[in-house]
């Protein structure tokens, strides 16, 4: 929004058209964000996996399927952790009009 002659420019009132000179779409940021559970569990499953393997390898079902289960969630989780707030502080830098 533009202010009207005399009026002073709000700053927290600025688009992001107005900071960047582009607009962003609202989906770009949700698609952005879709992914995430698909990468939650696909993390899960290829440790799953991995563990499956290395118990076979060297007979010691089930307990590397479990460590390796727990350390694709914890991986998996941290990503997750790392887009959101990457995201998040995208969203207030735009808000704020101080470039990321």
């Amino acid at each position: 929004m533009r202010p009207e002659e005399g009026e002073k420019e709000d700053p927290s009132r600025r688009t992001a058209h107005d900071v960047l000179g582009r607009r962003r779409s609202p989906a770009a940021g949700g698609g952005e964000l879709a992914g995430i559970g698909f990468q939650l569990a696909a993390t899960v499953f290829v440790f799953l996996f991995i563990g499956r393997w290395l118990d076979g390898r060297f007979g010691t079902a089930p307990w590397l399927t479990m460590i390796c289960v727990f350390v694709g969630a914890a991986a998996g989780f941290y990503s997750m952790y790392r887009k959101l707030m990457a995201a998040q502080k995208r969203a207030r830098d735009e808000k704020t009009g101080r470039p990321s």
